[in-house]
């Protein structure tokens, strides 16, 4: 199909396209960002479809002017649903929206606090372009998926930004776990993280959903690679083989589809968060989303009804906001992957239509100061309130 467009009462605008026509669909953007006067532009965009420097050299070619952010995807939220193979843009117009962003590369040699003090030139930065906008304000984080990184980008923005809510989410590259990609600006880069600040006259509401309570079954972890998110052992045993015991499957037959569906969590603060496995390696191993580290003790959870309990998040968002103008979402691999193993993904896309949910498939999200897996974080607009 060509380029479809969706304009929302609060004046976003989204993009979507399942051609690799980067031209075609960089055209598209620029005039729409020049009909609706967009200054920012968020994109998303399947590796497997484009590639990210063809997709930055057709917005430096056609749309020069436009300020952007994005990341490669495991999939796409478009306004029809759950997708896959397909580019989003959602484009932000001046009169609601300000936006300052920056890219940090080399985030592996990177300090956090150069992170910290990048936040606050931003902050600086987009309460000298709107002062009166600075009060309401929201920060997005897009971060390479695959940079073991997230835990200590997230905790770093989140010190710098005071009472800001921080919502976002991890690139990612259609499962393939190779490399993953965030552009800005013209720039192309892995092993990075993009923070864009944005301030709005629109009313909005950061929230978070999963699916998931825990059991009394405990895997400790005994033996792990911290640096590389490795789990060798849980309980002293080999970790696949203990894993597999605990969920009722046989370890040789572990797949993304298993850790989807049997998820493990940890309770910091009271409250129980998902620790993801990734994959499995041949000598029974274990890669995670999230840190991990020896001592570290995961309960196996047991999965709630996905469909129910996001309808539910997503009621109590529409009751706080006043209705939903449209929500921009950052919704976990796994869950696609849970929601295909239940035959409820058909369900879960038709929820995400309705609720004019966009955005993409992740390999983490962020969620004020935390990195988390297996959840679906978002930040719902609403329309534009009436001048008093």
């Amino acid at each position: 199909m060509a380029s479809s467009r969706t304009r929302y009462a609060c004046g976003l605008s989204a993009l979507t396209t399942d051609e690799p026509d980067t031209d075609a669909f960089a055209r598209a953007v620029a005039l729409e960002a020049a009909a609706i006067d967009a200054g920012f532009a968020l994109l998303f965009f399947s590796q497997s479809l484009v590639e990210a420097t063809a997709l930055t050299d057709a917005l430096k070619t056609h749309a020069p002017a436009l300020r952007y952010a994005g990341c490669s995807t495991a999939g796409e939220i478009t306004p029809q649903g759950l997708e896959d193979g397909h580019i989003l843009a959602m484009l932000l117009p001046s009169a609601s929206f300000s936006a300052a962003s920056t890219m940090v590369e080399n985030l592996s040699s990177s300090g956090m606090d150069k992170i910290t003090g990048e936040v606050e030139m931003l902050r600086r930065s987009l309460r000298g372009n709107r002062p009166e906008r600075a009060k309401s304000t929201f920060a997005l984080c897009l971060i390479d998926g695959l940079s073991y990184a997230e835990e200590a980008v997230t905790s770093a923005i989140h010190w710098g930004l005071d009472d800001i809510p921080l919502i976002g989410g991890s690139a990612g590259d259609d499962l393939k776990f190779e490399t993953t990609r965030l552009i800005s600006n013209g720039k192309v880069a892995s092993d990075s993280a993009i923070i864009v600040l944005i301030a709005t006259e629109i009313p909005f509401h950061v929230f978070k959903t999963d699916n998931f309570v825990p059991t009394d079954e405990k895997l400790v972890v005994t033996a792990s690679d911290p640096d590389h998110r490795i789990v060798r052992e849980f309980n002293a045993i080999n970790a696949a083989e203990e894993y597999a015991a605990s969920v009722g499957i046989v370890a040789q037959t572990l797949t993304p589809l298993s850790f989807a569906s049997h998820p493990v969590v940890v309770k910091v603060g009271g409250e129980y968060y998902c620790r993801s496995i990734q994959k499995m390696h041949p000598d029974g191993s274990l890669s995670f989303f999230c840190a991990i580290d020896d001592g570290v003790v995961l309960s196996i959870a047991q999965p709630k009804d996905m469909v129910e309990a996001t309808r539910s998040a997503l009621r109590d968002v529409e009751n706080r906001l006043g209705g939903i103008d449209v929500i921009l979402g950052f919704d976990c691999v796994l869950r696609r992957l849970d929601a295909r193993n239940r035959q409820v993904f058909r369900d879960i896309s038709e929820l995400y239509r309705v609720n004019n949910v966009i955005g993409f498939g992740t390999y983490g999200e962020q969620y004020r100061s935390m990195h988390l897996n297996q959840t679906f974080t978002g930040i719902a607009f609403g329309e534009r309130q009436a001048a008093e």
